[in-house]
């Protein structure tokens, strides 16, 4: 049952696959006959609104061809235009002739409009965008993504790199056009997360997955920890320090996750089966609608945080968790760590984790001091 289920389903989503990329083709083609004879100044203003009007006139019903989509059309063509090949391009306003060298009018247009659905112009279309030129186009991605997908993108980002980073990311999670516009504000682009973490492996919605890795960073400066008191050879208080540090200045470090956090409590009391828990940090993020957990280590990071991150998020989930929240997610916030090797053991866990590191105002000190000329140099020049 399951078998027959699937092959349905796949089926389906070849079929629609096969459906978009004949519409994308078609909208490319015609987006190229109104930008060749637009530009040109072929056609006088207001000729698209009347072209418009007349097909909507010739054919009841239709729909996506407003004059505000057959500027969406030509605005389609004219942003990637530039990825063709220089054969590849399938000139559409040859099959559809001006009546003079200045002018086209709407029953021209309107009586070949066979022309712009004919199954090999399409065809030609659809291996025109197939045979983009640049080796790391990705190709796939951009005949999946719906239309007004594209013109989300088109009129949201103007890089290059960014617009090919949101048709993949639209095609691998298939977000929806409002959300897709949403991140784009956010400049979740800029905002991707560098921190080694398992949230794509442990978190079944992926977008949720990405959201919770724009969410974090890799490194934080905590220049409000008070570093005389820290290094007093006494692990735990040490730590303890630091928790109060943030403690004192929860807002800061509040800001400096990101505004969506509230602070839930530190030391936050857990019990289960008579065992008492006591994580050090717990916030809750609005935007991913989840408790977080944040643990705080002195040193450089040791895998066994990972197994003791990994109790109190099972411990919160079953004990604390609401049911309309998502999964609790841990961040472990140490001194240091070494990330490839972070990425290769936190991938055996299976609650959302990352390990981030942290930076006092002393240790930007020493950056400074290295990005500055030696004594000697600073005295001859004085």
């Amino acid at each position: 049952m399951q078998a027959i289920k699937d092959a349905i389903l796949q089926s389906q989503q070849r079929a629609l696959g096969a459906v978009n990329q004949e519409q994308l083709a078609l909208y490319y083609g015609i987006g190229r006959y109104i930008s060749a004879n637009t530009r040109t100044k072929n056609w006088g203003k207001g000729f698209i609104e009347g072209i418009s009007q007349q097909l909507r006139k010739e054919l009841p019903g239709l729909r996506g061809f407003s004059a505000t989509n057959l500027r969406n059309m030509r605005a389609f063509y004219e942003e990637w235009k530039m990825l063709e090949t220089d054969n590849s391009s399938v000139q559409t306003d040859k099959h559809i002739e001006n009546d003079d060298n200045s002018s086209v009018r709407t029953d021209k247009l309107i009586k070949r409009k066979a022309v712009l659905t004919d199954n090999t112009t399409q065809s030609n279309e659809i291996r025109s965008l197939q045979r983009m030129n640049l080796p790391d186009f990705p190709v796939v991605a951009f005949l999946s993504i719906s239309f007004t997908h594209h013109i989300a993108i088109l009129a949201n980002v103007k890089s290059y790199e960014e617009r090919k980073f949101y048709i993949q990311f639209a095609a691998d999670y298939k977000v929806k056009t409002d959300e897709l516009v949403e991140l784009m504000k956010e400049n979740f682009f800029s905002h991707q997360g560098s921190l080694p973490n398992n949230f794509r492996q442990t978190i079944p919605d992926q977008l949720q997955a990405f959201r919770a890795n724009a969410m974090f960073k890799d490194e934080y400066l905590l220049d409000y920890i008070n570093t005389e008191e820290l290094f007093v050879r006494d692990k735990d208080r040490d730590e303890r320090v630091i928790e109060q540090s943030i403690i004192n200045n929860v807002k800061n470090f509040i800001m400096t996750f990101g505004q969506d956090f509230a602070f839930v409590g530190n030391q936050y009391h857990l019990e289960k089966f008579g065992v008492e828990q006591f994580p050090d940090l717990l916030f809750f993020n609005r935007e991913l609608s989840a408790l977080v957990c944040v643990e705080l280590k002195d040193g450089p990071f040791k895998t066994a945080y990972l197994g003791q991150l990994a109790g109190y998020l099972r411990i919160l989930d079953d004990e604390v968790r609401k049911p309309n929240e998502n999964p609790s997610i841990g961040i472990i916030l140490c001194k240091s760590a070494n990330k490839k090797f972070v990425e290769y053991v936190i991938q055996d866990y299976d609650k959302p984790m990352g390990v981030a590191t942290y930076k006092t105002s002393a240790d930007m000190d020493d950056r400074l001091k290295k990005l500055l000329p030696p004594v000697e140099d600073l005295e001859k020049l004085l």
